[in-house]
């Protein structure tokens, strides 16, 4: 017997249901965490459980406010660096990144909220046009990825 799902009313409420969800995931990977195991480098990279919501809140910033709420470097809310936003500096806390991570999302959504699912923006990086729809997708997609690396660190943290 097949079982159908009911998700969330409009293609809109779904797309923002799961990103949310992808986001609230990602979240889930390094609270709780000890300060030192939060940086814990497990791989050659700089990914560890804090650099991934670190970088979280870069993507945040790069994709809603840069690219779709078309806003200059200085009005951002954080920086958009060139690594991709993985450093974290010795001295923020795994609370002050959720929070950086929690204020990006928040102006995301605020920006999001009156623009069409269909409406174009420009992207060096992809070489063309995105729609908030796409978006929207890639976002979800890369927030999971990086939850999946978040739950195999912690796993490896725990275990240790």
């Amino acid at each position: 017997m097949t079982t159908s799902i009911r998700l969330p009313g409009t293609e809109r409420e779904l797309l923002e249901t799961v990103l949310d969800q992808a986001r609230a995931d990602l979240l889930d990977t390094v609270r709780g965490l000890s300060e030192a195991d939060a940086r814990i480098r497990l791989v050659p990279s700089l990914t560890t459980p804090i650099s991934l919501v670190k970088h979280a809140a870069f993507a945040e910033r790069m994709w809603f406010q840069r690219t779709l709420g078309r806003l200059s470097d200085d009005e951002c809310d954080g920086p958009l660096w060139a690594h991709g936003g993985f450093e974290v500096g010795d001295d923020e806390t795994v609370t002050e990144v959720i929070g950086e991570f929690e204020r990006a999302s928040a102006r995301a959504r605020s920006i999001a909220a009156r623009i069409p699912l269909d409406e174009t923006r420009e992207h060096p990086h992809v070489g063309g046009v995105v729609s908030l729809r796409w978006i929207y997708v890639y976002m979800t997609a890369e927030f999971a990825r990086h939850a999946g690396h978040g739950d195999i660190l912690r796993e490896q943290i725990e275990a240790r």
